[in-house]
């Protein structure tokens, strides 16, 4: 984070805010705040979690990522 009134506090949080309206919220209207609920639930737990690439991990998913990086054995 930056200092007070830094122009890049929130860069992130829009960022991803604009692209969760792109790929999700402007393409339907949901009758019930329920569906719309489970709809957010899945884009972000299923969707951008999961399947979607991201540039910081080299246009990889985070589950591809993750099984790049050895797995670190507790020493015993």
């Amino acid at each position: 984070m930056g200092s007070i009134g830094d122009c890049y506090d929130n860069a992130v949080i829009e960022s991803f805010w604009g692209r969760m309206q792109t790929e999700l919220l402007n393409r339907q209207r949901w009758k019930t705040r329920m569906e719309l609920a489970n709809a957010i639930f899945e884009y972000l737990e299923i969707f951008h979690n999961r399947r979607r690439r991201h540039s910081a991990l080299g246009m990889r998913t985070p589950i591809e990522y993750e099984m790049m990086q050895p797995s670190i054995q507790p020493v015993a």
